[in-house]
């Protein structure tokens, strides 16, 4: 067999050839050992073979049987096999072993099951018995979608290795990209609807060490007239870096402070970590004293509580799958909350992370801390920088649940919030699994502060983005390490596109916040951040679609252009929805980008000079003050004039953006409402305005109007692609004075307009 055609027959450790062959495996060392790989498959290794095909009420079953065993331990010589029909373009292929139960992830009731006819499938699906093979056809075309073939292919194919368990495979018809998430969070569930305030900018730093010097910061801020919207605390705010309290002397009027930034009109979020310290004095630390009466805690596996080592030294870590701690945890979110307001939370070091391997005891030599393969994890353990594998939750070993940690406790911290506030919560988490998104928002963790990272983080919230999890960004200026001046402006500059915007910092690293720097990059990151609060209202709506529709909001250029070649590839630009081009300059002491733009017209929304695209790259120029966005012809984009906060930015004019197409139409829509109520779309209460351009005009038609929308007004519009000059403009049939057109980039620019956004509103210009 050909080197790049060998699939690994040894992944669990190095054998010698008198081992691999007893394998039933081939054997042909090379001079190499990081090459392919020495002890691999034969191309006709024998397998399952397959029993007959039986209906079942949404599919087929067949049983698999297993002719000799393999080379690993605990082979399961039956297996059942189960094809579902979940809908016309979904299906479900699962594959488990019927006599020995195993824990299953509780898929969420989001959808109800398509009663589907094979006439409409979109899929057709082969087997081959004996060895068992299945193959997922397009019945359009019929391209394979899946094989994992009889015969072992040659590259490229993909391989899966499990631990063991059970495989549940959806594939996911599409056609399209955008399809394809739609059909994936129709499965585990569309995302939450964040609050308006937390699309604004989010300052922090480890290493505010009192309530004075993080006043200083918001008063910096507001000083050097920078709009943001959340100061945070890290741990430093913690009495002895245990959750739920806060330090009587560093940080004695904390609830002072928070109502100080609420009258402002900012909101407080602060860290949250999972771990509970367990070495309080008797009578002094209530969360570990109610946890333990309550039973909250997750055990080891003789029965006692795990004791691991996080910032606060031993701790206890929450069983957040055990309906009682997820009780326990409000009852402290709701006490601590009685004291110090908070906004939302932060839950970190929730993988659950900890300073010691697996308990400050140990783990025990067994099957489940050493399993026959471990897969190529930091520390070489299942248990390194976490809790035992063998530990135990209400619902099953930690070694089943440990990836879920941080979603259940998004789940149970969601929750509290929506109890305690009773409004829209925000929380921001470290781990993530499938189905976070509807639950919480995520960053990527601790960045460097390089240029590396700075283009690194566009592909990681776009990944986030297509697995349902939109409220995504990383650490602007970057975690560790100190930032340069040039860096952290072109990193506010990307991140003002982040749909979550932080800038956070490590301790020991030089200040990063905006006002240290020089008036130059000043000016800059203001720009950047006036930019991104101006087109809050654009970015909001995009918002409601994800979590009603299942769109993308940070949208890579495939997912918009699927049919065109050279936007497979790009990784360095993103999409705001199908209109809004974002293309950053990634690269020390760039003053020019070279950014592709899809076939179509697109105008610089800075000034509105169009660029005619066949689908080719252009050279735009950069300089520090500037980043490069373009809209897309066809669209309407609205925006709003920016404050310091969204609390000021919620009550100005709006204005719109419209960019025609060649043949001088364009579309966009709105939608609004108070920004944080619960389940406003669900009950009605949120107002929706469809903007249509056409025949020298653009028409905005209120379809569902709410209180939010009271008072507010449009103040103006600009129009990109008109081609000749307006002779007067009239809105509403009324004349307007305030317009101004620029022949060379073919703009119409309307001001000083006020026009209630709830009626139905026509501005036409005459030419």
């Amino acid at each position: 067999m050909a080197p790049d055609s060998r699939f690994d027959c040894a992944r669990d450790k190095a054998v010698s050839q008198s081992e691999c062959e007893q394998r039933g495996c081939c054997y042909a060392p090379g001079s190499d050992s990081a090459g392919p790989p020495w002890c691999f498959y034969p191309g006709l290794y024998r397998g399952y073979r397959m029993g007959p095909l039986m209906p079942t009420l949404h599919g087929l079953t067949a049983t698999l049987t297993r002719a000799a065993p393999s080379y690993l331990p605990r082979d399961i010589s039956v297996l059942r096999l189960d094809v579902t029909e979940e809908a016309t373009d979904c299906l479900r292929i699962t594959m488990k072993d019927p006599s020995s139960p195993r824990y299953e992830v509780e898929l969420p009731a989001v959808v109800v099951r398509e009663e589907t006819d094979a006439e409409d499938l979109l899929y057709t699906t082969e087997y081959q018995p004996d060895p068992f093979g299945f193959i997922v056809r397009r019945k359009t075309n019929g391209r394979v979608i899946v094989s994992l073939e009889v015969i072992l292919q040659p590259t490229p194919a993909l391989t899966w290795i499990a631990l063991g368990g059970i495989l549940d495979l959806y594939v996911f018809l599409g056609p399209d990209p955008q399809s394809v998430v739609r059909q994936y969070l129709q499965v585990i569930g569309y995302s939450m609807m964040p609050p308006y305030w937390s699309l604004g900018f989010h300052l922090c730093r480890w290493g505010y060490t009192t309530t004075n010097a993080t006043r200083e910061v918001v008063q910096r801020m507001r000083d050097a007239e920078f709009p943001m919207d959340v100061q945070w605390n890290d741990l430093d705010y913690a009495y002895k870096r245990r959750v739920f309290t806060f330090d009587p002397l560093r940080f004695g009027d904390l609830p002072e402070m928070v109502e100080e930034f609420h009258m402002r009109g900012l909101r407080y979020i602060l860290i949250l970590d999972p771990g509970i310290s367990t070495t309080s004095p008797p009578g002094t630390y209530a969360p570990f004293e109610d946890g333990l009466k309550r039973d909250v805690f997750i055990k080891n596996s003789s029965g006692h509580i795990l004791i691991g080592k996080v910032w606060p030294g031993p701790t206890a870590f929450p069983d957040f799958t055990n309906p009682e701690t997820r009780s326990w945890w409000e009852d402290c979110i709701r006490d601590f909350h009685s004291k110090v307001p908070v906004d939302g939370l932060w839950i970190d070091m929730n993988e659950p992370a900890s300073f010691v391997q697996g308990s400050v005891e140990g783990c025990p030599d067994s099957e489940l801390e050493n399993p026959p393969y471990t897969p190529s994890v930091v520390g070489g353990q299942l248990s390194s920088g976490t809790l035992c594998m063998s530990a135990q939750q209400k619902l099953s070993t930690h070694y089943n649940l440990h990836n879920m940690y941080g979603l259940t406790e998004a789940f149970a911290t969601h929750s509290a919030l929506i109890k305690i506030h009773g409004k829209r919560p925000f929380v921001l988490s470290r781990s993530s699994f499938p189905g976070i998104g509807r639950f919480s928002g995520v960053w990527t963790g601790d960045v460097r502060s390089d240029w590396e990272q700075l283009r690194y983080s566009i592909p990681a919230v776009l990944q986030f983005s297509l697995s349902g999890v939109p409220l995504a960004g990383a650490d602007v200026c970057g975690f560790g390490g100190d930032t340069a001046e040039e860096l952290c402006v072109r990193w506010m500059q990307l991140g003002a596109f982040y749909p979550f915007m932080r800038n956070h910092n490590d301790r020991p690293n030089a200040p990063q916040e905006p006002y240290v720097f020089g008036q130059k990059a000043q000016a800059a990151m203001k720009s950047a951040l006036n930019l991104r609060y101006s087109l809050l209202p654009f970015l909001y709506t995009l918002f409601h679609h994800a979590h009603t529709s299942a769109e993308t909001v940070a949208r890579p250029l495939f997912m918009e252009f699927p049919s065109d070649p050279g936007s497979q590839t790009v990784d360095e630009q993103f999409l705001w929805g199908s209109s809004l081009l974002i293309s950053p300059v990634l690269k020390r002491g760039a003053v020019e980008v070279a950014a592709y733009l899809p076939p179509g017209t697109w105008y610089s929304l800075l000034n509105g000079r169009p660029l005619h695209s066949r689908g080719q790259y252009f050279l735009l120029s950069a300089p520090l003050d500037t980043i490069n966005i373009h809209l897309r012809e066809g669209h309407i984009i609205p925006q709003q004039e920016p404050a310091l906060t969204t609390t000021a930015s919620r009550t100005n004019p709006f204005s719109l953006t419209v960019a025609l197409s060649a043949g001088g139409w364009a579309w966009g829509d709105l939608f609004w409402d108070d920004g944080d109520g619960l389940d406003t779309f669900e009950t009605g209460n949120y107002s929706y305005i469809v903007f249509v351009a056409g025949e020298s005009q653009v028409v905005s038609g209120p379809l569902t109007v709410g209180e939010a929308l009271a008072g507010l007004v449009l103040g103006g519009l600009q129009v990109f692609g008109l081609q000749s000059a307006p002779i007067f403009v009239l809105a509403n049939g009324q004349m307007v004075m305030d317009f101004t057109y620029c022949s060379e980039m073919k703009v119409l620019k309307v001001t000083n307009l006020a026009l209630p956004l709830s009626e139905v509103l026509t501005i036409r210009w005459i030419l």
